[in-house]
């Protein structure tokens, strides 16, 4: 069992590194030195790295299907995301980081900031090509470990914290039909990415 679908380039950091610059010089008020730290963010290797795995035909995500079938719908708890109180417990407890492969992650609520602050320099269209490729690589999601359609409950302790590709890469497959380790029996990744947050609370 693997702790996620394919390790993490360098490029990944690198451009959590630069999301992190560009959001000090913004708040010291150098608009200029952001803009261009948020446009090298933007960058192509962080953008195929996300992209071979979420993809319709990603060859790091292999399926092995079990002879368990999903549960009938009205034997199903109702999907739904968690609230934003709960997503806040989320990070509280997983910090801005994937649980499965680690990587840095970005709430939607900071990257609209940045779009509004940063329009030319941090796109987001209705394309994948057309968007942000390092906010849309630390795009912060929340993976029902147990999936709805096998008896997941919407309960905090069957959610963790997820970047895109590993939550869209998991889709509705259980862990075992991915060849993936269960990601609450790893701590949670300790450092001082904090996703940016400050940018929220910065008048």
């Amino acid at each position: 069992m693997k702790p996620c679908f394919r390790e993490p380039i360098a490029e990944i950091l690198d451009t959590a590194r630069y999301l992190d610059a560009a959001t000090s010089a913004h708040l010291s008020g150098h608009r200029e030195i952001a803009s261009a730290l948020f446009q090298i963010a933007n960058c192509d290797a962080t953008r195929a790295w996300l992209e071979s795995i979420w993809g319709a035909k990603s060859p790091y995500v292999q399926l092995t299907r079990l002879s368990e079938l999903p549960l009938e719908p009205a034997h199903r708890v109702q999907s739904r995301m968690p609230n934003k109180a709960q997503m806040l417990q989320l990070h509280a407890r997983d910090g801005y980081h994937c649980r499965y492969c680690g990587i840095p992650v970005i709430r939607p609520e900071v990257r609209k900031k940045v779009c509004q602050l940063y329009p030319e320099q941090v796109t987001w269209g209705s394309t994948n090509a057309s968007q942000h490729a390092g906010f849309q690589t630390l795009w912060a999601q929340y993976d029902h470990v147990l999936p709805h359609v096998y008896g997941g409950t919407n309960d905090l302790d069957n959610l963790v914290v997820s970047c895109a590709a590993c939550n869209f890469g998991k889709m509705s497959y259980r862990l075992e039909e991915l060849g993936l380790s269960d990601p609450r029996e790893r701590p949670p990744l300790q450092s001082q990415w904090a996703g940016l947050e400050r940018l929220l609370i910065a008048r």
